[in-house]
């Protein structure tokens, strides 16, 4: 069986595909595999790709194009399916945009090795020039919000203890081929943005656990790649937020969330349309409409293969508002008075 093989999901970024590709050829854990799966970029690209594996010359990196553009969460379903094709224990991925320190791999290998009840690990996510991060996980609020662990703190205060985590950065993570087996894989509807936290929510309702590594650390450009396209990370955020919350909320936590998600997502859907972004949001919102009969039975299936209580769900989650959301904060202080 092999070990471990890292996917780079690559769409017209050529250039910084293969400076990750470097970044993960030189890690020192051994064996290492690395896997391009390319989501129908231009064909300049391709043949960077391949004229890169050619010049390596390596039998540990290979291409895989998928044919379609199916976003990330399509391009880490092709890149697991991938995986258990080619018999490996552990699949991850790692941005395109982004490289790795050489102990990335091991570290979070080894969390997996060392506990046996955590199926997905993620590490630091750094800015490229390594002064703030990016990411040390991922986190999910009683107000029906994700977010990034950490963002934009300065480096030095990213925790420097491993620890269990409520879900791992698509931007760099390593998870066990078998979890695809029991939870199934990226939900491709939400094509980008927030389908590595449904991934992790869906993880965690069946009973396997998250962790994060300090000594697994990654440098990446952010938005680097969205930023291509204009109003895509808006369309995607309204989109898939009300996915997120349906498919995985246990019913027992509804009455506590949902009323503070339906606030912010409007408050949030206004923001975006008094700051020029409204095309993207409301298309984003009136697409989550069209998904709803998809999301209610996504959630049957999601719900039936919960195997912890929703206390524990309970535990896992933030009960406060995301640090970001100033602007709720002083909505929140008129009423209550607490900020």
């Amino acid at each position: 069986m092999n070990r471990l093989v890292i996917a780079i999901v690559v769409w017209n970024n050529a250039d910084d595909a293969i400076e990750c590709a470097a970044s993960l050829l030189a890690q020192t854990l051994k064996n290492v595999t690395v896997v391009f799966v390319d989501n129908d970029s231009e064909e300049n690209c391709v043949k960077m790709l391949q004229d890169y594996i050619d010049t390596t010359n390596a039998s540990d990196i290979h291409l895989h194009q998928t044919g379609q553009n199916s976003g990330t969460a399509g391009g880490f379903t092709a890149a697991a399916r991938w995986a258990k094709q080619h018999d490996f224990t552990y699949v991850g991925a790692l941005n395109a945009d982004a490289v790795a320190d050489k102990n990335w791999c091991e570290s979070l290998v080894h969390e997996l090795e060392t506990h046996s009840d955590t199926a997905i690990v993620t590490g630091t996510m750094l800015s490229h020039d390594g002064k703030t991060i990016d990411s040390t996980g991922d986190f999910y609020t009683t107000w029906g919000l994700p977010g990034p662990r950490n963002r934009d703190d300065i480096a030095k205060l990213a925790p420097n203890t491993a620890e269990y985590v409520f879900g791992a950065t698509g931007g760099g993570f390593i998870a066990r081929t078998s979890l695809y087996d029991d939870i199934g894989y990226y939900d491709k509807v939400m094509f980008m943005y927030y389908e590595d936290v449904d991934f992790a929510f869906r993880a965690q309702l069946a009973g396997y656990k998250v962790r994060y590594s300090p000594d697994a650390i990654a440098y990446h450009k952010r938005g680097a790649s969205a930023d291509t396209v204009p109003g895509l990370a808006v369309y995607n955020t309204f989109k898939n937020l009300p996915i997120l919350f349906t498919k995985n909320v246990p019913l027992g936590l509804w009455p506590t969330i949902y009323p503070r998600f339906v606030l912010i997502y409007s408050l949030i859907l206004a923001s975006a349309v008094k700051n020029g972004n409204g095309w993207p949001a409301i298309k984003g919102f009136l697409m989550s409409w069209r998904y709803l009969v998809y999301m209610f039975r996504q959630r049957r299936h999601v719900q039936k293969l919960k195997s912890v209580s929703v206390r524990y769900i309970n535990s896992i989650i933030i009960h406060d508002i995301m640090p970001d959301q100033t602007g709720l904060r002083k909505f929140r202080k008129i009423f209550t008075g607490r900020a």
